[in-house]
């Protein structure tokens, strides 16, 4: 990130020309007028970008919808907001996002998509998906439209787009953050989060976010304890994703970093469905009444997994609390000795848009797209996304630990994406 007022101005003029490019069509959904030249703090100047979910005082918080559109203007600032501004940051606009933030393609019908940055580039011809649900966040990130976006991830809505658009992206332990003023999918198992070039951007946004430092300090390769997982999380890797894996592990392994591959139980345990369970439930007494007068402004899409909460009872979903809450534990137990699981963010490199226009593809891709990621929100755990080495479309390389292992995470990731940029 830039430092320093003179050099926080120029990247502010350059993300506001980033901004205008036809290649960030649809990555804002709304801008703000110029910061103040005279702020100081942390984050002095330095443009950066809120999703569509949080408030911002006179502006009305529609997360990716029509239906919100005609709400009235937030009152004051969301949490994370106000720390924004406290530190210094010049925020550009709210950016696009998948609506009410349920699907981790990116796809927005009501605002426009923003194209994958990385696959424009490779080939403008074609047209494929961001990531979400903060899709606007991460392809913003990517074309220099701030040098850092807040995110919220529920299911991997952080990580999922910073790992298919080449970037980093950092969901720490929820209660890290207040959500305070964020409009909430499933307040289990929402957090927040930030997206940039590098986790040293990420662990300095994560700063004024928490209003608490991460005394991360990389250790040595050697000391590292990584477990790779075997259960489930491999399966149905296309090619460039089990390639770039592959090599990303072999190269942690030449510099001394202990990695152990096993088969991981909890992976494959029925109290999975928790997740689901949970987030339909929630999200729908959210949307109960707005989904009753305004359903088919929704994007059909989103609004099938949220109406698909009314047919879940409360003892199904105090069920579901409980098998998370007994899971939760098997995977602490099943950890001990490592400081970290190591897989790939996604399964897969960022598919077209076009490939996803029947409803059966869209679903198919979309709890694939999820379901490494959703592990760590079961957890309440922290997680980051770092990009692995690649030559063609990027993909990622997921690190996670438990709840409050925020400061070690953060600290073997350092190490770690050193290693993979060597």
């Amino acid at each position: 990130m830039a430092s320093g007022r003179t050099q926080a101005a120029a990247a502010y003029g350059e993300a506001l020309r980033a901004a205008a490019h036809p290649r960030a069509a649809h990555v804002l959904i709304r801008r703000f007028g110029p910061p103040d030249a005279a702020v100081s703090g942390p984050l002095a100047g330095v443009p950066v970008t809120v999703k569509d979910l949080f408030d911002v005082a006179g502006s009305t918080t529609t997360a990716g919808s029509r239906v919100l559109r005609d709400a009235p203007h937030a009152e004051t600032d969301a949490a994370i907001v106000q720390r924004l501004r406290a530190a210094g940051a010049a925020i550009i606009g709210t950016t696009n996002m998948t609506e009410f933030a349920y699907s981790g393609l990116g796809l927005n019908p009501h605002w426009g998509t923003p194209a994958n940055a990385a696959g424009s580039a490779l080939n403008a011809a074609v047209a494929r998906i961001p990531g979400g649900s903060s899709s606007g966040a991460a392809v913003g990130v990517a074309l220099g439209v701030g040098l850092a976006a807040v995110g919220t991830d529920t299911g991997g809505s952080v990580r999922i787009p910073a790992a298919l658009n080449g970037l980093v992206g950092f969901k720490p332990t929820a209660q890290r953050v207040p959500m305070a003023g964020c409009l909430p999918l499933a307040a289990s198992l929402d957090s927040i989060g930030p997206i940039a070039r590098t986790l040293a951007d990420c662990l300095r946004m994560d700063a004024v976010l928490a209003d608490a430092s991460l005394a991360a300090r990389p250790p040595a390769p050697s000391e590292i304890r990584l477990m790779v997982p075997t259960t489930v999380v491999l399966d149905e890797l296309d090619d460039t994703v089990a390639a770039a894996f592959e090599a990303s592990l072999a190269r942690l392994q030449a510099a001394g970093v202990q990695i152990m591959r096993a088969p991981f139980a909890p992976f494959a345990d029925a109290a999975l469905a928790a997740q689901g369970v949970i987030a339909a439930y929630e999200s729908f007494l959210w949307h109960r009444e707005l989904l009753a007068r305004a359903q088919p402004a929704y994007d059909p899409h989103v609004a099938t997994r949220i109406a698909g909460g009314a047919q879940i009872s409360a003892l199904d979903y105090a069920a579901a609390l409980a098998a998370r809450r007994r899971w939760q534990e098997n995977v602490r137990a099943a950890m001990d000795g490592f400081d970290a699981l190591a897989l790939p963010t996604v399964p897969t490199v960022a598919p077209p848009m076009a490939a996803l226009a029947d409803d059966a593809a869209y679903f198919a891709a979309n709890r694939l797209m999820l379901r490494n990621t959703l592990l760590f929100n079961l957890l309440d755990g922290c997680a980051l996304s770092l990009p692995m080495p690649s030559t063609g479309l990027p993909a990622g390389l997921m690190l996670g630990a438990p709840a409050l292992h925020d400061e070690r995470l953060a600290s073997i990731g350092l190490s770690v994406e050193a290693l993979l940029a060597a």
